[in-house]
């Protein structure tokens, strides 16, 4: 059933239908119950238009292009997962616990490879930025939690802690489409925890490692 305010794309008259930002939040609610449980595939803009009884126009007056409403999505997704529990033990024991959490909501992580797609083809300018700008952060973020493990002596100092970083979020992205597709397979939560275990540690003093004498 579709709203006559809904129904012209305008924001609802007093007393009426609710306000354009509860519109918003119910759109992306329904979004990320869809993405979640049926992937990508299922969030065009007419298919989530007809879950929510509104129509396509009312839709676009919210989210313009398929670009906006998915990157909108995945904003609002990273923002629920900021409350997680045990984030930001150490760089790769975060993207661990993220694996783990990820098995139940794997449409969100096709949504995820999804968006990093688009961003390296033509025609995509939001979510290009949106990802260049992600995996910047990410990388400065990773890298100061290296620099904590370093100064703590779990990771050796002379590693780079960026290029460090750069390859957790490499490994952890390559594992993701490698569970996607045979998740049977693929264990990114205990692969990345054997890449945690073979970062190599600070040496005792006074012992020379294979690395130290190359």
């Amino acid at each position: 059933m579709t709203h006559p305010a809904d129904d012209e794309g305008t924001q609802p008259r007093r007393g009426g239908y609710r306000k354009g930002d509860e519109r918003r939040a119910q759109i992306l609610d329904e979004m990320i119950r869809m993405v979640a449980d049926h992937g990508v595939d299922a969030s065009s803009l007419r298919s989530v238009a007809e879950t929510l009884g509104i129509t396509h126009a009312a839709l676009r007056h919210y989210f313009p292009s398929r670009d906006e409403l998915l990157l909108a999505v995945y904003r609002e997704h990273e923002v629920r997962e900021q409350g997680a529990p045990d984030r930001m033990k150490s760089a790769i024991g975060d993207m661990r616990e993220s694996a783990s959490r990820n098995r139940a909501v794997p449409g969100l992580v096709q949504l995820y490879t999804t968006l990093a797609a688009d961003a390296v083809q033509e025609g995509h300018p939001a979510t290009r930025a949106f990802m260049r700008e992600r995996f910047t952060r990410l990388r400065a973020d990773l890298a100061v939690l290296i620099e904590a493990d370093q100064a703590s002596g779990r990771i050796r100092a002379d590693l780079d802690p960026v290029d460090l970083a750069s390859l957790s979020i490499a490994a952890s992205d390559g594992l993701q489409v490698q569970w996607l597709l045979d998740p049977d397979a693929v264990d990114g939560e205990k692969v990345l925890r054997l890449l945690e275990q073979i970062v190599p540690p600070a040496a005792a003093p006074g012992v020379t490692t294979v690395a130290d004498r190359s």
